[in-house]
C-alpha cells in the first residue's frame, strides 16, 4: 500500500469515528424520544401562573403541572393564552390539556372533562380602605371589575348586577387602583397575591358570601384515557406528600384536603 494512500485512509477513518461518536452523543436513544403533553394556560395569573423576572413560567399549576406529567413520562410545554381562549383551543385539539386555575362548574362540565379538584377557592370582593362591603348584594349601583369569564363575573351577574371586564384579574385590580372601578370580584389567592405585591395600595378584601369553588385540570371530554393517568397521579401525590410540598411552596397555612 502506498504511504499517501495508507494516510487518507487513516484520517477518512478518524473523520468516521468523530462523525458517529458525535451523532451517538446527540441522538435519542432508541425508544426514549422524550414525549410531550401540550398544555394551555393563562399565564397571567399570580400566584397560579405567570412569567418570572427571566419571562419563564412559574407558579403553583406550573410546578404541579410539570409534577404530573413527569410522573406520568411526559414533559409539560407551556403556552399562553386569554382564559376565554383556552377552552376553545382545547377543544379544537392544539392543547392536550389546560391547567389555569380554571373552576370546575356544570357548564364547563358539558364542554370538557375535568381532572378531579386539585385546589380549593373562593370569591374575595376587594375594595379601597373606607369603604364597607360584606355581600354580593352591597355592589348594587357600583362599578365592579371582574375578569372575563371567571366565577367572579358569572357571580355577580346571576345576582343580577352588571359588571366591567377586564382580561385579567391584575388589570381588574389596577383598575380599582385608579379609581376605574369600585370593587373588585375575582379568586382570592390572586387577590390575596395582589395585595401583597402592592403593599401601599390601601386595598382591603372580604370573603362574598358565595360558594366554595374546586379547581380542574381540563381536558378534551373523548380524552378518558388522559384524565384517568392525571387523577391516579393527583392521588398519590396527595398521599405520598408531593402535593402539599408543591402547595407549601406557594401559599401559607394548612394543605387542604378534598
Amino acid at each position: 500500500m502506498k504511504k499517501g494512500l495508507y494516510i487518507t485512509m487513516v484520517i477518512m477513518l478518524i473523520v468516521s469515528l468523530v462523525a458517529v461518536t458525535g451523532c451517538s452523543n446527540n441522538a435519542p436513544a432508541p425508544g426514549g424520544e422524550e414525549k410531550i403533553l401540550k398544555v394551555g394556560s393563562d399565564i397571567a395569573y399570580a400566584p397560579f401562573e405567570y412569567f418570572d423576572e427571566k419571562q419563564e413560567a412559574t407558579g403553583f399549576d406550573i410546578d404541579l403541572m410539570t409534577a404530573i406529567a413527569e410522573d406520568m413520562g411526559y414533559k409539560a410545554e407551556f403556552e399562553t393564552a386569554a382564559f376565554d381562549g383556552l377552552i376553545p383551543s382545547l377543544q379544537a385539539g392544539k392543547y392536550d390539556a389546560v391547567i389555569s386555575a380554571m373552576t370546575i362548574t356544570e357548564e364547563r362540565g358539558e364542554v370538557v372533562k375535568f381532572s378531579d379538584p386539585y385546589f380549593s377557592a373562593v370569591q374575595y370582593i376587594a375594595f379601597k380602605k373606607g369603604e364597607k362591603y360584606e355581600k354580593i348584594a352591597d355592589l348594587e349601583g357600583k362599578k365592579i371589575g371582574v375578569q372575563l369569564n371567571t366565577t367572579g363575573q358569572f357571580a355577580v351577574e346571576d345576582a343580577g348586577l352588571t359588571t366591567q371586564k377586564f382580561d385579567t384579574t391584575p388589570d381588574a385590580l389596577n383598575a380599582l387602583l385608579i379609581g376605574g372601578v369600585d370593587v373588585v370580584v375575582a379568586d382570592n389567592q390572586p387577590v390575596l397575591s395582589f395585595i401583597e405585591a402592592n403593599q401601599a395600595s390601601d386595598i382591603e378584601c372580604v370573603t362574598a358570601d358565595t360558594e366554595d369553588e374546586f379547581y380542574g385540570i381540563a381536558m378534551q371530554l373523548e380524552n378518558t384515557e388522559l384524565a384517568e393517568k392525571i387523577n391516579a397521579t393527583l392521588k398519590k401525590f396527595k398521599e405520598n406528600g408531593k402535593y402539599a410540598e408543591i402547595y407549601s411552596k406557594w401559599f401559607k397555612g394548612e394543605v387542604p384536603k378534598f
